[in-house]
């Protein structure tokens, strides 16, 4: 008898220690854990710089040689949208949308002309692939993206994935990748706000 309490005793101790491995109550999803970390910078902007940039092309790119800046700007529902203008230079037609969504997250890229104008090229993107994590998030082209580049004749661009980091206190990244080699990524600089741009295009 002695022997079979000393079992019952381990696999108690056992399924405790099972038990307490789990996921704790009040543990965020990776899409809100990711959201938030964003959402501790509304109302700061952050200068970054291209670390990646492939391949070379002849043709100049226009974000080389511009001051980039994102703003954490759209914070009215921080646990459900973020809006974050992304200005190359003097030009503020861009604003990536974060949006919660019953699976995770999806990325839109607001594209506008200086007079507040959609742009043909606008609200592109997708959702991200589920899981993700706290600190980055990818996002493959949705059916809807899809479409509007193949009408515009942006074949290259179909299988685009945007992908987005977040190391708190030190780096957020963009970056965009694709099948054919196409990896561009911009790095901002967390630890050291600059001063706030005016608003994006087509934005009070």
């Amino acid at each position: 008898m002695q022997s079979g309490k000393n079992l019952l005793g381990i696999l108690a101790a056992v399924a405790a220690t099972l038990g307490g491995c789990g996921p704790k109550a009040g543990t965020q999803a990776p899409a809100d854990a990711f959201l938030s970390s964003i959402a501790d910078y509304c109302g700061k902007a952050f200068a970054g710089r291209i670390t990646v940039n492939e391949p070379k092309t002849a043709q100049p790119d226009p974000f080389e040689g511009k001051t980039l800046v994102m703003h954490v700007r759209g914070c009215e529902q921080p646990t459900r949208e973020l809006r974050i203008p992304f200005h190359v230079g003097e030009d503020r037609s861009r604003t990536w949308i974060l949006t919660r969504t019953d699976t995770g997250l999806r990325l839109k890229h607001d594209h506008r002309h200086e007079d507040g104008s959609e742009d043909t090229l606008t609200m592109y993107g997708g959702d991200s692939r589920a899981p993700g994590s706290a600190g980055r998030q990818a996002f493959p082209t949705d059916a809807e993206t899809k479409a509007l580049f193949a009408r515009e004749g942006l074949d290259a661009s179909i299988d685009n994935t945007w992908i987005m980091e977040i190391v708190p206190g030190e780096r957020f990244s963009y970056q965009l990748t694709r099948p054919s080699g196409r990896n561009f990524r911009v790095d901002f600089d967390l630890s050291e706000p600059v001063a706030a741009p005016p608003a994006p295009w087509g934005h009070d």
